[in-house]
């Protein structure tokens, strides 16, 4: 009975210990970006920390947008023009406070709807005393997976999202215009429907004539 709360409280930990890691160690966000308008965001970041910048224009034209990093000094560390989605991982060189920025400058009426992940430093060890000399025992090791496996579900899941959200983007842009073209082509056909009856109707139609008697 002990082992079994044991194994419970244990498992409870290894969840808690990862929704902590994520909310300690990572930037997430999908936000609005207008036309003409450009977002920027700011991170402090301490010497030698290893960060990944991973971004996805989910919707809004081409799907394109400008991505810009700095260091704390200005320094540009990152920067492409147009770009659907891109991952950048970088050790900072410096104390002080990064800043990223996402542009839509070039665009002059398309609205756009940009996701980011900014990963700030890697997630301390499940266990405190993790990296001891003596080897895990086989709970440590089975909760050491289950924590990496609750990693990949959470990236695998918002790749869907994105993907999700980017294809019905996509279907209802198509549903629009064809919607759009069902309305014209059913507006050409009344015009043309009746222009033929009232062509058809003038073949038909009684003219005026007129009669000359001879000889009265």
């Amino acid at each position: 009975m002990c082992s079994y709360h044991g194994t419970i409280r244990l498992f409870v930990q290894v969840l808690w210990a990862h929704l902590l890691c994520g909310w300690a160690f990572g930037s997430e966000l999908t936000f609005e970006l207008p036309d003409n308008a450009k977002q920027c965001f700011y991170e402090d970041i301490t010497l030698g920390t290893k960060c990944t910048l991973e971004f996805q224009v989910v919707t809004g034209g081409h799907y394109d947008v400008d991505c810009r990093l700095e260091d704390a000094d200005g320094t540009v560390l990152y920067k492409e023009m147009k770009k659907q989605y891109d991952s950048f991982t970088f050790t900072a060189a410096k104390n002080g406070t990064y800043k990223f920025c996402f542009s839509n400058e070039f665009s002059t009426f398309t609205h756009k709807t940009v996701y980011f992940d900014f990963q700030v430093g890697e997630d301390p060890p499940l266990f405190p005393n993790e990296n001891r000399v003596t080897a895990l025992t086989q709970m440590e090791s089975a909760c050491v997976s289950i924590h990496e496996a609750l990693k990949s579900v959470i990236d695998y899941q918002t790749h869907f999202r994105l993907r999700e959200g980017q294809g019905r983007s996509r279907a209802e842009d198509l549903n629009t215009r064809v919607a759009f073209w069902s309305i014209g082509e059913a507006f050409i056909l009344l015009v043309v429907s009746i222009s033929q009856v009232v062509l058809l109707r003038s073949f038909f139609s009684d003219r005026k004539t007129t009669t000359t008697r001879v000889g009265s």
